[in-house]
């Protein structure tokens, strides 16, 4: 992909808490280990993701805090406008919102909350970007954040929500999946490297009256040292259904090698699909740490 190239960043979503001395060790060790950004989800039957980054908060000093990202139809605009100025508060100006339109209808049913279409969720995305950054640059409104503005960063696929990224968004990610037709919502299958290419194209062609466009992220599913491309692929499969293994191993979502080969894997990504800025979940924290290490700042 044409275009200035960004240096990497690199982020761990805590998936997994356990203990909140447990939590913080992580997160400490994240630091530590070079990453860049701590992210959280909002997902039901996870931990809540705001006290979760106040806590990962308080426990570091250095990397950034960032929600990964919020499901919009979970929130509205005054409470979470409360919510982000108290973490960008309690960690010293070190919180990115991250904000996208919702994929599982199960936990809205769980949470008696209205399940939209997927243009609903978009719309209600829309105002809830809308508001809230209006509420964060209104002197008037307290309590203030550190930030101004605080970084946003918007997650999806469709035209139109990487056309709100392309207008209003620090970050734009991308899982690279889709719903898989006849399936319960929120069922995802990844779509091909070329699929990909073209959504990440898109983008910056949204983008490109922008002096800056946004940088682009990517949220890895798996990653592995190995020698054995054979067997890793097979654990890969389930991932992207009727793909090729060419395609397989080629895809962002997937990094299998040593350190330097997943290295050299990020830079090419970064060459065909712009992104600069990688995300793993934390399981891998640890397998991917010598590739942070490798590349952070290049």
């Amino acid at each position: 992909m044409s275009g200035p190239v960004r240096p990497f960043r690199f982020g761990v979503n805590m998936v997994s808490f356990g203990s909140g001395e447990e939590f913080r060790q992580r997160c400490r060790r994240a630091e530590e280990q070079g990453y860049d950004t701590v992210h959280v989800a909002d997902h039901l039957g996870m931990s809540a993701p705001f006290p979760a980054l106040a806590a990962a908060a308080e426990a570091t000093e250095r990397p950034r805090l960032g929600t990964f990202v919020l499901n919009a139809g979970f929130w509205n605009p005054a409470l979470l406008a409360r919510e982000v100025v108290t973490v960008d508060q309690l960690s010293g100006g070190r919180f990115e919102l991250g904000l996208g339109a919702g994929y599982v209808k199960a936990e809205h049913d769980r949470a008696g909350l209205p399940w939209a279409s997927p243009g609903g969720r978009v719309d209600h995305l829309e105002h809830l970007v809308a508001e809230v950054s209006r509420l964060l640059a209104d002197p008037e409104h307290t309590p203030r954040p550190v930030q101004e503005p605080v970084p946003l960063l918007i997650g999806g696929n469709g035209d139109r929500v990487l056309r709100l990224a392309a207008r209003t968004a620090a970050v734009a990610a991308f899982t690279g999946g889709r719903q898989v037709p006849g399936e319960p919502d929120g069922t995802m299958a990844l779509i091909s490297p070329a699929e990909l290419e073209e959504r990440t194209r898109a983008a910056m062609g949204f983008a490109e009256d922008r002096a800056e466009p946004p940088e682009l992220n990517y949220l890895v599913q798996y990653v592995a040292q190995t020698a054995d491309p054979g067997e890793a692929l097979e654990r890969l499969r389930p991932y992207g259904p009727g793909m090729s293994d060419e395609e397989l191993l080629a895809h962002p979502a997937l990094l299998l090698g040593s350190p330097k080969e997943m290295a050299e894997q990020l830079r090419a990504h970064r060459e065909r699909f712009g992104f600069s800025y990688f995300t793993v979940l934390d399981p891998f924290m640890d397998v991917f740490a010598p590739v942070v290490e490798e590349l952070s700042g290049s």
